[in-house]
């Protein structure tokens, strides 16, 4: 059916495809949605090219151009090509015709729906995310915007240097070749990550066994220190690791695509979510709570009620951890803490980075290797801090315990917040 409709359709059905969400039969048929969607007939895509390059004909630019995509999503598909003259192949990215208009309609549908339910059921405010996602996915029709994201991010991850090998590798695109419709670029080679066990298999390893569990633990690793430094140290992110966007290369590299979806985080922002996967990480609720606060998440229930349910809430929403016990998340199910702990504000800012956090949660679950982004980010966030007040001229030797925060405890308990001059 999200085939068959398009549009945000597709969106949606990579966004509950998730191992750790749907069961697996959904999954495995939703996952080809990430890039195996219907593709647009070549010879409209030889039309756009034509226009969009002022070409006679692609023959005129490209010595080889492969007919069928080698993958097709919700706003555009990828065709694997070669330049006249050059030695190495690219991959060509033509935006489907019609799709912004259908997609956008389809969100302001989903808008007029989310206010219905969010009013009778779901404890969640849903119409803030609503609204960050019309803003941010008609940003994905504009490939000359998603061009200069890319290179932007590429030359972050380029000052690794020489002692230490990037986590990620990025494409580039190709100067003079790249439109609003269509943007030629570096071809990554690889296969999708969630093809990684067979790909194993095939190889002869067994794809449960210590070595593929290593392999599989070590590209976790490198995606989220990748993704630590986006959303903390630069505060500018590729906001959609599915599982078509990630590629692995025979040299156990990951190759992120597709940065259409990007987001940029205040200076504030991206200080206080450090400060707050600090508090996290250590589990202290009322600092967790704290945090939240300045970050304009706002609950429907004071955390004294229940410390413990909280935790789970929180960790649910912003950790790639599961509870105890639980192989799938569910939000808003019978028995979920979000019953208990309602979401009356949640601000948009936010809602990439917490569908970041869950699509690497559906990938841990998917390849079998449980772990915490919070506890893997703690030391880079208290980097950050401490670096943050170090510019300032402000003492670093506690830096990551707040801005001037200091916590105390009342005879009866209570945690009480104060700053300090």
């Amino acid at each position: 059916m999200c085939s068959e409709l398009g549009g945000f359709f597709l969106k949606v059905a990579q966004l509950i495809g998730k191992p750790d969400l749907a069961p697996d039969a959904w999954v495995r048929k939703l996952v080809t949605l990430c890039d195996a969607a219907p593709a647009t007939p070549f010879s409209v895509v030889k039309c756009v090219l034509e226009r969009e390059l002022g070409l006679e004909s692609i023959e005129d630019l490209f010595e080889e151009f492969h007919i069928f995509p080698i993958g097709s999503a919700s706003v555009a598909q990828v065709h694997r090509a070669r330049l006249k003259g050059m030695k190495k192949d690219v991959a060509v990215k033509i935006q489907h015709p019609g799709v912004e208009g259908l997609m956008m309609t389809d969100i302001r549908n989903l808008r007029t729906f989310a206010a219905f339910v969010q009013k009778f059921d779901v404890k969640f405010d849903m119409l803030s995310i609503i609204n960050e996602l019309e803003d941010q996915v008609g940003l994905e029709f504009d490939f000359e915007q998603e061009a200069r994201s890319m290179v932007r991010i590429a030359n972050s991850f380029s000052t690794y240097g020489q002692q230490k090998r990037a986590p990620i590798l990025v494409p580039r695109p190709i100067p003079h070749l790249v439109t609003r419709q269509v943007l030629v670029m570096e071809f990554m080679e690889g296969i999708p990550i969630l093809r990684l066990g067979e790909e194993m298999a095939r190889r002869g390893f067994n794809p449960d066994g210590a070595v593929a569990r290593l392999a599989k633990s070590n590209i976790l690793k490198d995606l989220t220190e990748a993704y630590g430094h986006m959303i903390l140290k630069d505060g500018f992110f590729q906001a959609d690791p599915h599982p078509g966007n990630i590629l692995i290369n025979d040299k156990g590299q990951i190759a992120l695509l597709d940065y259409g979806q990007v987001k940029e985080l205040s200076q504030r922002l991206r200080l206080d979510y450090s400060r707050f996967v600090i508090a996290l990480h250590e589990g202290e609720p009322f600092r967790i709570g704290h945090c939240l606060e300045r970050m304009g998440l706002v609950l429907g229930e004071k955390i004294e009620t229940d410390p413990a349910a909280f935790l789970i809430t929180v960790s649910g929403m912003f950790d790639t951890t599961l509870p105890p016990g639980q192989t799938k998340s569910i939000p808003f199910g019978e028995g979920s803490t979000l019953e208990k702990f309602s979401v009356k504000n949640f601000p948009k800012e936010l809602f990439f980075v917490l569908r970041t956090v869950h699509l690497l949660r559906g990938l841990s679950v998917g390849m079998g290797i449980p772990y915490s982004c919070a506890s893997q980010w703690k030391d880079l966030a208290k980097d950050v801090l401490c670096s943050s007040a170090s510019s300032q001229g402000k003492n670093t030797s506690t830096c990551y315990a707040g801005r001037e925060l200091s916590w105390k405890k009342r005879k009866n308990g209570r945690t009480l917040f104060a700053y300090g001059a």
